[in-house]
């Protein structure tokens, strides 16, 4: 292949690639991320709950601790567009501490009205 036919062919090829929009993909099993000190603390949680009533955008989980005593955690809920892009400023970092043998709700609102999707990250 000449010269002017391979740049030719990398040229259409970035062309190619360009036309589409493309999506970056909040997977549905990664919305809630645990590091491994939580899950060790004995705490568990269920995936967030999108919501946008009242076009505000939420969220909502429930966390719990099987544990016998009370367990301080900090959490963030981090927020996407429709194309899976991280919205920014991030939120601030959030602490609750949850009693022995119970669990507790969290919840979120977004100021971003673009926000379509939420991931809720846990770690002590």
């Amino acid at each position: 292949m000449t010269p002017a036919r391979l740049v030719a062919l990398l040229f259409a090829l970035t062309l190619a690639g360009c036309g589409s929009s493309p999506q970056i993909p909040v997977n549905e099993d990664q919305t809630l991320v645990l590091e491994s000190a939580v899950l060790a603390a004995g705490i568990t949680a269920e995936k967030p709950e999108y919501s946008s009533e009242n076009i505000t955008p939420s969220a909502s989980s429930r966390i719990y601790n099987e544990r016998d005593k009370p367990v301080t955690v900090s959490y963030r809920f981090y927020w996407y567009d429709a194309k899976g892009l991280e919205m920014h400023p991030l939120e601030a970092p959030r602490t609750v501490t949850i009693p022995a043998h119970s669990g507790v709700s969290v919840f979120a609102s977004s100021h971003y009205l673009g926000a379509r999707k939420v991931r809720l990250y846990l770690y002590l």
